[in-house]
C-alpha cells in the first residue's frame, strides 16, 4: 500500500475512533502515556488540541510524530512553538522543537514501552521527533 493511502486510513482510524475517547481520559488526567498538546493554528490561528504519545524526562516531553510534517499540529508548532501541555489534569506552558537530526526509531526505545513504540513503528509513515520543553 501506498504511504499516502496508509497515512490516510491512518490519520481517519485515529481521528473517529482511537482519539475520542484516548481524549476524554487524557483530558482528566488518568492516561500516563499520553498528553493534549495545545497549538496555534498556523493558519487560523485558533487553538487546537492534539492528543499524543509522549514520555517524560524531568522538564522535558519526547513525542514521536508518527506522520511527521504531515501532522497538522507539528506544522503548527513549527509556526508557533509556544504551546501548552495538559499533563495530570492541569495545563503548562511550553515550548516544542522539532529535531530533524534525531533517530526517533532509537528516541521510541527511551520510553520503555515497548507496545507504544511497535504500533508507533506500525502505523507511522514519517516518523519525526518532537521536543517539549515544559517552563
Amino acid at each position: 500500500m501506498l504511504d499516502a493511502e496508509r497515512r490516510r486510513r491512518t490519520v481517519r482510524f485515529q481521528r473517529y475512533v482511537l482519539n475520542p475517547p484516548m481524549k476524554a481520559v487524557t483530558w482528566l488526567g488518568l492516561s500516563r502515556r499520553h498528553v493534549l498538546i495545545e497549538t496555534t493554528g498556523r493558519v487560523s490561528g485558533k487553538r487546537r488540541r492534539t492528543i499524543v504519545g509522549a514520555h517524560r524526562s524531568g522538564s522535558t516531553l519526547w513525542i514521536v510524530a508518527e506522520q511527521g510534517r504531515y501532522a497538522g499540529y507539528v506544522r503548527n508548532l513549527e509556526a508557533t512553538p509556544a504551546v501548552r501541555v495538559r499533563l495530570r489534569g492541569r495545563w503548562r506552558d511550553a515550548t516544542a522543537a522539532v529535531l530533524d537530526d534525531d533517530d526517533p526509531v532509537a528516541r521510541l526505545a527511551t520510553f520503555g514501552d515497548e507496545r507504544h513504540a511497535a504500533l508507533v513503528r506500525k502505523f507511522g509513515t514519517s516518523l519525526l521527533t518532537v521536543r517539549i520543553e515544559l517552563s
